[in-house]
């Protein structure tokens, strides 16, 4: 008969990664002062494991190693295990991952890095197999080596450790800067990307291939001011090429995180609530750009399928989907032939294996087919001898057939806790989708998940970073304020109501005062009231997500102009100062601090709308600003019967009113307007010509 298994530390915490290990023979610990009190008094290094929920190589290695009972027995004699959420805690996480790559070169996760008791980190790696092979030494025997050298040569690794450290609290050093912003920092980015783009298959660079936005972003600005027509042609390429590949989701909606070929063909199949955040964006504006029905449906069902699989019942967007489903990565997403003309009968399913490249053979593993779009429809039409008509109606219908198939399998696992710092990607995104497109509900439920997170995630001292299960924990990071002040105002822009930009500002005041380095300039990643590990750091790359300097730039440049306050304007500018080295050196490491770079050298426009509630002509008003891709702008509206209040929280309404009882548009730069108008036709040249 079989014992019930026994639970560790683990199974007190609300993270699902963490959860995931409750049951481990490995006596693991939480990040806190119990697991370091016993590494000081045992004399014991610490083997600290950090991964996500979402990480296929964190499932191999928990089944192959954190499972095994010989491994848990020597780390628990050993070692003191401590297992931590990289998306919980990203302090740690960034310390140790920069550790690790300074030590081998490369990172990743799972990450596994051993400690002194004193926390300085001697020796590490990321996913190690339980015995040697593939050339990666095995598991077991790094930790009988390293418990060994730990026994015999502690003075050495001692060394090591200082070395190690002296190195991290040099990386990433940021300091106030005097001289000019420069243009030719984005022409140099440009230039970059131009170089090592795909020019068939989008992207850049190889294998494997991570959705660009950021990248994108910047090429889109950099066109809206430029004749040269190849930057579109790089920002739609890669954008039609993502979307028709393996790496969207076909039948429900929503990216995975990342393409494993040049082809966006096979994704790693985990869905990440930032992607899909940053990629609705880049699609929205290339819809603004272009006009093209195919990015506003990309949109349109990837934030659907955001508010079916990633939304919880009270507001708040939930963080991950997972890899893998019944212990198999990519399960869930996958067909076989036969399991598509099973549903859809042989004639439809031989037309719709076809178009999505459904083979015997596969192009994934145990023969299944990722669906994946090699040719337009109207080329495909002509080769079948039939209309596009009838070829969409085939696939409209069989899509919803096997959407409604996949429905009944076992679903991939869902990290259902609440980042702040993704809902406030995810939530500016959703906002501007619901305005752009007129899609109410996406605001409405933008809406919702502001209000949660400014009602259940904060305490005495500011906002919290997570939330699950009724819990709201961990003091926010840098990333938590900016992201979440770039979705108020974007919510603002969308809703238009006062409170979100008085929120913004409430945040971004508090932000100032917690994260600023007086010293150097730009923000620290933690309050300055934060646990104290060994560094200090200020997270400087954009990389999966912005940094939080590049979206603090870019939220206090655009919060300046609706609130009015100078010191907002004052602090953007002086984060952009401060990396004004990084910008000329790397500028590939920094796209979304070009973004706001490019806000604040194009002197932004400044929409303010007076209208009547939901009159025809200021929808008319509205749509014509909406219809035109301006990234450089901030947005105002006031209905003319509502009061003081909106001129009082955006100045930049103070004072404007209808002209001859017609919904009238001023536009403004710093704070001095144009003369008002009220004729379409006009206020469509004018917005042109800004």
């Amino acid at each position: 008969m079989n014992q019930p298994r026994q639970k560790n530390r683990l199974a007190q915490e609300t993270s699902p990664y963490l959860l995931q290990h409750q049951y481990n023979p490995v006596q693991w610990y939480p990040w806190g002062e119990d697991a370091l009190r016993k590494s000081r008094e045992e004399n014991k290094p610490i083997f600290l494991s950090v991964g996500y929920s979402a990480c296929h190589w964190c499932h191999v290695m928990e089944h192959e190693s954190f499972e095994d009972e010989e491994i848990a027995e020597i780390l628990n004699e050993h070692f003191v295990s401590i297992k931590v959420d990289r998306e919980e805690r990203p302090d740690i996480d960034g310390i140790y991952m920069e550790a690790v790559q300074m030590m081998t070169g490369q990172g990743g996760w799972p990450m596994s890095v051993f400690l002194l008791p004193d926390l300085r980190p001697f020796f590490g790696g990321t996913y190690f197999p339980p015995d040697d092979k593939w050339g990666r030494p095995g598991f077991k025997n790094v930790l009988l080596r390293l418990a060994e050298v730990y026994r015999t040569r502690q003075e050495d690794l001692h060394d090591n450790a200082e070395s190690i450290t002296a190195n991290l609290q040099q990386m990433g050093v940021v300091t106030s800067a005097e001289g000019d912003l420069k243009a030719e920092w984005i022409d140099q980015a440009t230039r970059e990307l131009k170089e090592r783009f795909d020019s068939t298959w989008g992207g850049f660079g190889s294998a494997p291939k991570f959705p660009p936005s950021m990248a994108l972003m910047l090429l889109l600005r950099k066109w809206k001011r430029s004749p040269d027509q190849e930057l579109l042609k790089m920002v739609e390429v890669t954008l039609q090429r993502m979307a028709l590949g393996g790496m969207y989701d076909q039948l429900g909606g929503g990216f995975h995180r990342y393409s494993v070929d040049n082809y966006w063909l096979i994704p790693h199949f985990e869905k990440m609530l930032y992607d899909n955040a940053l990629l609705s964006r880049i699609y929205l504006e290339a819809y603004q750009a272009t006009g093209s029905a195919f990015y506003r449906s990309v949109v349109a069902d990837t934030l659907d399928y955001v508010l079916r699989e990633m939304t919880s019942p009270g507001g708040g967007f939930y963080s991950a989907q997972d890899a893998d489903s019944e212990g198999e990565e990519g399960k869930f997403f996958v067909w076989r032939p036969e399991e598509i003309e099973e549903v859809l009968g042989k004639e439809e399913a031989d037309i719709f294996c076809r178009f999505y490249s459904v083979t015997e053979e596969g192009n994934f593993e145990g023969n299944t087919s990722a669906l994946f779009i090699q040719k337009p429809p109207r080329v495909f039409a002509e080769e079948l001898g039939i209309t596009e008509e009838k070829l969409f109606e085939v696939l409209q219908r069989g899509r919803a057939k096997l959407f409604t198939e996949r429905e009944r399998r076992v679903k991939p696992g869902l990290d259902d806790k609440i980042l702040t710092s993704w809902n406030g990607l995810m939530i500016g995104s959703m906002a501007l989708a619901g305005r752009i497109l007129e899609h109410r509900p996406y605001v409405e439920e933008a809406g919702k998940a502001a209000d949660f997170i400014l009602n259940n995630m904060r305490d005495e001292r500011g906002l919290l970073r997570s939330h699950r299960e009724g819990v709201s924990k961990f003091n926010a990071y840098l990333d938590d304020y900016a992201f979440l002040i770039v979705g108020l105002v974007d919510l603002y822009e969308a809703s238009f109501e006062p409170r979100w930009v008085r929120a913004a500002s409430d945040l971004a005041r508090e932000m100032i005062s917690r994260y600023w380095d007086d010293g150097g300039g730009a923000f620290f990643f933690t309050a300055h009231d934060h646990e104290q590990l060994i560094v200090r750091k200020k997270m400087t790359q954009d990389g999966a997500v912005p940094s939080g300097n590049s979206m603090a730039a870019l939220g206090l440049l655009k919060l300046a102009k609706l609130s009015g306050e100078a010191e907002f304007a004052e602090r953007g500018e002086g984060v952009l100062r401060s990396f004004g080295d990084y910008l000329g050196r790397v500028p590939a490491a920094f796209h979304m601090m070009l973004v706001a770079l490019d806000f604040h050298l194009d002197s932004p426009v400044e929409v303010a709308i007076v209208g009547e509630g939901d009159s025809d002509d200021t929808r008319a008003a509205l749509r014509a600003v909406d219809s035109r891709f301006i990234p450089n702008k901030v947005l105002a509206y006031k209905s003319e019967s509502s009061g003081e209040e909106a001129g009082v929280t955006v100045p930049l309404l103070d004072g404007k009113s209808m002209v001859d009882g017609q919904a009238t548009v001023y536009l403004c730069e710093n704070f001095t307007c144009r003369e008002p108008l009220t004729d379409l036709e006009k206020i469509g040249k004018a917005l042109d010509s800004s």
